[in-house]
């Protein structure tokens, strides 16, 4: 199989996530702040933890005075999900791709980063994916830096909202498959059941937020699990991925 090996075209694919990156990015900046961490603080956790979903959950967690158990349990079950990405996106890696390599890619690996290149029907090479990587990378960690300046510069009634932009992402993300995938569903309602019990019974409230979230993640994971198992025609039938015309660019 041809490997994919242009530097210029992993940078041209890369650069519509990046500027998905900026907006949600952003609002991360001012949620991060607005909790009380500062603008270097913020940043740092956008330039070294590239989640979205890890680094929402890891700023309540740092800033209620947390314990690094439970911030590192609570990254793991939430970004477990990318340890798979890799597993897969590691059969899509040219001969060029070092073993060296694929720590920073891995590092690097984000949803939309390993859609786009799964998505190729030929292998990705070194170049390439540090070129898909890299705008992502700089949009996200500059959108945040933007956003946590602007937050302290903002007026408290504009920081709020935005600052809540970044929730309004994951309800985006969520509502759509959630209406026509009914274990996405009882997913979701088992999550929200769990976590107003332990917002408001009183022997609950106590948790710490990090382990809420952990708690949270399994009890819902599991009941929507044993409640309409995925089979395995519908997950087979997931993996397949139209063909798409490679672009005439390469090196």
């Amino acid at each position: 199989m041809k490997e994919n090996n242009s530097f210029i075209l992993g940078i041209k694919h890369g650069l519509p996530i990046c500027f998905g990156y900026l907006s949600v990015s952003f609002a991360f900046g001012i949620f991060a702040v607005g909790s009380g961490l500062t603008v270097i603080e913020a940043l740092l956790i956008s330039m070294f933890n590239l989640t979205s979903a890890g680094q929402l959950a890891a700023v309540p967690i740092i800033t209620g005075g947390g314990g690094m158990p439970e911030l590192a349990l609570a990254q793991l079950i939430i970004n477990l999900r990318y340890s798979l990405m890799s597993v897969t996106l590691s059969q899509k890696l040219g001969k060029t791709v070092s073993g060296l390599d694929r720590f920073w890619i891995a590092f690097g690996v984000t949803d939309e980063i390993f859609a786009v290149s799964t998505s190729k029907n030929r292998s990705v090479g070194r170049i390439y994916m540090l070129g898909l990587i890299l705008t992502p990378y700089l949009g996200w960690s500059i959108g945040t830096l933007l956003g946590a300046v602007a937050g302290n510069i903002l007026p408290d009634s504009i920081s709020s909202a935005l600052g809540i932009a970044i929730y309004g992402m994951f309800v985006a993300i969520v509502i759509p498959t959630a209406k026509r995938h009914l274990p996405t569903a009882l997913c979701v309602l088992g999550a929200i059941a769990v976590s107003c019990a332990f917002k408001y019974l009183p022997m609950l409230s106590a948790v710490p937020d990090g382990f809420v979230i952990i708690i949270t993640a399994i009890l819902a994971s599991a009941v929507a699990a044993l409640l309409a198992p995925i089979a395995d025609e519908e997950t087979d039938s997931s993996r397949e991925k139209p063909v798409e015309k490679e672009e005439s660019a390469n090196a």
